[in-house]
């Protein structure tokens, strides 16, 4: 197998990782809020919205790492009344 063919493996449609994103993670940890999953050509993950349990933010990002095809996040959520 190419080294082309090895990378196709990974790579997946962006639609795909938001939605895998926002079902397997976001969606677990923060049922009750508001909160975005924007993915970028690249892989980039970015979480954005603002959620009731600030703790749970390190834990979203480490948790969207683990999907596979995504190869960074940016976490951009906000606990609520935090400015």
């Amino acid at each position: 197998m190419s080294r082309s063919g090895l990378l196709k493996a990974f790579l997946r449609p962006k639609e795909d990782l938001a939605t895998e994103g926002r079902r397997d993670v976001v969606e677990h940890l923060f049922a009750l809020s508001r909160h975005r999953v924007d993915v970028l050509d690249a892989g980039v993950v970015t979480l954005s919205g603002e959620v009731r349990d600030s703790s749970l933010v390190p834990l979203s990002a480490r948790l969207t790492r683990t999907v596979e095809g995504v190869v960074d996040v940016q976490c951009k959520l906000t606990a609520k009344g935090s400015t």
